[in-house]
């Protein structure tokens, strides 16, 4: 008895609970509790949703999308159809993946790899990406005060049969952000680059410089 209540003491005593295991499903969703701290994520048919002041290892999923509240901590957050949105705070050591989905990133992230989908749209507000932002078929968005260490590509779309003139993605560098490295285009976009913005060199498109708080409109 003695021994249950010394550990039931530390446990009201530590600020972040902790789980031992894995949570690993093929199909199902997974939901974690707030402040809690886990190992590895991953299901393959399912939705993996991060509660607030998760930490985890690895988290991954196949079709499914991953959302995490505010002041979540992980090493990768990775899927392959399904969206991934960060709230505030997020911290990450390595990379945000998907291929066929949105990537979001609200205020205070800071992402120790890259960003990369490649049909979806990426977005960042208030956030440090620590090397390239990557994409085929989506827009991108470097909103205010956001810092990318690395550099920006939007690399040529595979072969395709369509009779459609495929749809130009816009590319924003909004007030305050800064793009250390270079700025890649395999494919024609359009790129808006905010007066107070910084980047690095441009190939294969053409700055097109705007002072309002918001690119305009094609």
């Amino acid at each position: 008895m003695k021994r249950f209540l010394l550990l039931l003491a530390l446990g009201l005593a530590s600020p972040l609970a902790m789980a031992a295991d894995d949570i690993s499903k093929v199909n199902g969703s997974i939901r974690t509790e707030s402040g809690t701290a886990y190992r590895d994520l991953d299901t393959v048919n399912g939705s993996i949703h991060l509660a607030k002041g998760v930490q985890a290892r690895g988290v991954e999923t196949v079709n499914g999308s991953i959302n995490a509240d505010d002041n979540v901590q992980a090493r990768s957050l990775e899927t392959v159809n399904g969206a991934i949105r960060g709230g505030r705070g997020l911290v990450l050591s390595g990379d945000v993946e998907t291929v066929n989905g949105s990537i979001f990133i609200d205020q205070g992230g800071r992402i120790g790899g890259g960003v990369e989908t490649v049909n979806g749209g990426i977005g960042l507000v208030g956030t440090e990406v620590g090397r390239n932002i990557e994409t085929v078929n989506g827009d991108i968005t470097v909103g205010i005060g956001s810092h990318v260490k690395g550099g920006i590509r939007v690399t040529k779309p595979s072969f395709s049969l369509s009779l459609t003139p495929p749809r130009k993605p816009r590319v924003i560098i909004g007030p305050n952000a800064k793009v250390d490295g270079p700025l890649n285009f395999e494919r024609e976009v359009t790129l808006y680059v905010h007066d107070s913005a910084s980047i690095g060199p441009v190939s294969g498109a053409t700055v097109r410089r705007f002072d309002s708080e918001a690119a305009p409109k094609d």
